[in-house]
């Protein structure tokens, strides 16, 4: 409720009384035009930004890696990309700092850490923690949560809870590929 409050009643007057004060200042031509410029220079580094954002996930893509990072920074960008279009300076600063590539490092960096992210193979499902956040299939990678042994791991013997990063690659060799070879 108070994200909806700050939303759509607090930053709104906000913004209203900003803009007055700069109206005041500068003048109200000045001022749209002001707005206006801050939002084409918005949507300029937007689509620069953005491109740039789908080659990088496109590369990681056909190298065989999940482009999670691209993905959170995709999502960063529509929403600077949003803000930059609602007329207003706070909303401006706010959608300019998520287009800046250290800022919007850092935020996709803090969004990973509460991020799940989940696909399929072509021959068996998987999924992939970055860090936080639960398991979107309600269930562990080997089964379910607790079984009548309690809750199972099978790779944490020790209880270190020591966490090996690696890649997936499947090298099983379907029928189709048999026959192709011959």
């Amino acid at each position: 409720m108070s994200v909806f409050l700050f939303l759509f009643i607090i930053l709104p007057i906000a913004e209203m009384a900003v803009l007055i004060q700069v109206g005041g200042m500068i003048g109200v031509l000045n001022t749209v035009g002001l707005v206006f410029l801050t939002a084409v220079i918005g949507a300029w580094l937007l689509r620069q930004q953005g491109l740039a954002t789908l080659l990088r996930a496109n590369q990681r893509l056909n190298s065989g890696e999940l482009p999670a990072k691209e993905v959170a920074e995709g999502l960063i960008l529509a929403v600077g990309g949003a803000l930059l279009l609602t007329p207003g300076f706070i909303t401006d600063t706010v959608g300019f700092l998520c287009l800046i590539p250290g800022p919007r490092h850092w935020l996709a960096a803090q969004a990973l850490k509460r991020m799940v992210v989940a696909g399929k193979s072509r021959s068996q499902g998987f999924y992939f923690r970055a860090s936080g956040g639960s398991n979107p299939f309600g269930q562990g990678p080997f089964g379910g949560r607790d079984n009548g042994f309690g809750q199972q791991r099978p790779f944490d013997r020790d209880g270190n809870g020591d966490i090996i990063e690696g890649e997936y690659r499947d090298e099983t060799e379907s029928d189709r590929d048999r026959i192709e070879k011959n």
